[in-house]
C-alpha cells in the first residue's frame, strides 16, 4: 500500500472518530477521565517500584512519595469518574487561562512586528474561552473534555488528509510513495 493512501486511511478514521466523538462529548469525556485514571495508576505503580530501588533515602522516599500520589490520583480517576470529569476540565479551563494570559503578555514584547495581532487576538481568545466556560462551567464541564478530544480529532484528520494528497502529488515526496 502506498504511504499516501495510509495517511488518507487514517486521516479519514480520525474524522469519523472525531464526529461519533462530538455526538456524545460527555461519554467521550468519561472515556478520556477513565483513561487517564488507567494511566496514572499505572504510572504511579511503576514510580513506586523505581523508587523501593533507589539507593539514596532522598530519593527512595521522593519517588515512593510521588509514586503514591500518582497511583491515588489515578485510583481517583477511576472510582469516581464524573468528580474527576469536573477537575479535569477545570485544569484544562486554568491551562487556556493562563497560555492565553502568557500570550497576550509575550504580544506586547512584539509590539512593533507584524506578530503583535495575531498574538494578542490568539491570547485573548483563549482568556475569553476560559471566561465562557468558568460562566458556564457546570453546563459545559460534563462535556468540555469530549468536545477538545473530538475537535483534536478533526483537525488530526484534517491534517493527515492534507498530508496524503501533497504526498500523492508531489515530485519531491516520491521517496515517501513507497513506504
Amino acid at each position: 500500500m502506498k504511504a499516501w493512501v495510509k495517511w488518507l486511511s487514517v486521516g479519514v478514521l480520525s474524522v469519523v472518530f472525531g464526529l461519533v466523538v462530538l455526538a456524545n462529548p460527555v461519554a467521550a469525556s468519561l472515556a478520556v477521565t477513565t483513561l487517564a485514571g488507567i494511566l496514572f495508576a499505572i504510572s504511579g505503580g511503576f514510580q513506586i517500584f523505581a523508587g523501593l530501588g533507589e539507593n539514596k533515602m532522598v530519593g527512595k522516599v521522593l519517588g515512593i512519595a510521588l509514586g503514591t500520589v500518582m497511583l491515588l490520583l489515578g485510583l481517583s480517576l477511576l472510582f469516581r469518574p464524573l468528580e474527576g470529569i469536573i477537575s479535569l476540565a477545570a485544569l484544562a479551563t486554568i491551562l487556556f487561562a493562563a497560555s492565553g494570559a502568557a500570550r497576550v503578555v509575550t504580544s506586547f514584547k512584539m509590539r512593533n512586528t507584524s506578530f503583535f495581532w495575531p498574538m494578542l487576538v490568539s491570547g485573548a481568545l483563549s482568556v475569553l474561552l476560559a471566561g465562557y466556560i468558568v460562566a458556564n462551567f457546570f453546563a459545559i464541564a460534563p462535556g468540555l473534555l469530549g468536545i477538545l478530544l473530538g475537535i483534536e480529532l478533526l483537525f488530526n484528520g484534517a491534517g493527515l488528509i492534507a498530508l496524503s494528497f501533497f504526498l500523492r502529488a508531489s515530485p519531491s515526496a516520491e521517496r515517501h510513495r513507497a513506504a
